[in-house]
């Protein structure tokens, strides 16, 4: 096997004159033997500092069918209290003016939030996908290799079939000659 990068990447990445980072990342984990993937759980979950991690959070909740239904229970109390059971001593009186601006502030704010949990979720595909790449491209040169070990393998074994098959024919040719020699009677 090629024990250079720049011998690699003529062998097995079409004689790419330019490597990328990640490339060269991966060809030099070949040639060490290591492997490329990892967990990346515990690195997300260390980056983008509490804010990031409480947004991720909010957005977990607020993005779940738990919240909806919790939030359907009290917008259905909030309207049967106010509509029925106060009379006329309601709070917020039809039409909500206050639920209206209690739910407009909760979108105002929930909003940005998730967008900010999308945002950094975008982040982790992005690296995800660079990730997947490495690993990817890395599964490929061991499949070739391993192709070219075999080819050696099946070449050699043909090689010596081929030396057994000539022994055996020289040995043939030998005990014909034998034969010939001794007569047909011998």
């Amino acid at each position: 096997m090629a024990k250079t990068v720049d011998e690699l990447a003529d062998r097995w990445l079409s004689g790419a004159t330019t490597l990328q980072d990640i490339e060269r990342r991966v060809l030099e984990s070949a040639i060490e033997r290591k492997p490329l993937s990892k967990d990346r759980t515990e690195d997300y979950q260390a980056e983008g500092g509490p804010g990031g991690r409480m947004a991720d959070a909010i957005a977990r909740i607020g993005g779940s069918w738990s919240f909806i239904a919790g939030f359907i229970i009290l917008l259905l109390a909030w309207t049967t209290a106010n509509a029925w059971l106060l009379g006329r001593a309601t709070f917020d009186p039809y039409p909500f003016v206050f639920l209206n601006l209690v739910l407009s502030m909760l979108a105002a704010i929930q909003a940005p939030i998730i967008m900010m949990s999308q945002n950094r979720q975008a982040a982790r595909d992005r690296i995800d996908a660079v990730h997947d790449y490495a690993v990817n491209l890395k599964a490929e040169i061991e499949i070739m290799a391993l192709h070219e070990k075999m080819d050696a393998l099946r070449h050699s074994e043909i090689v010596a079939v081929h030396r057994q098959i000539v022994a055996l024919t020289e040995r043939l040719a030998a005990v014909e000659k034998l034969l010939e020699q001794r007569g047909p009677d011998g």
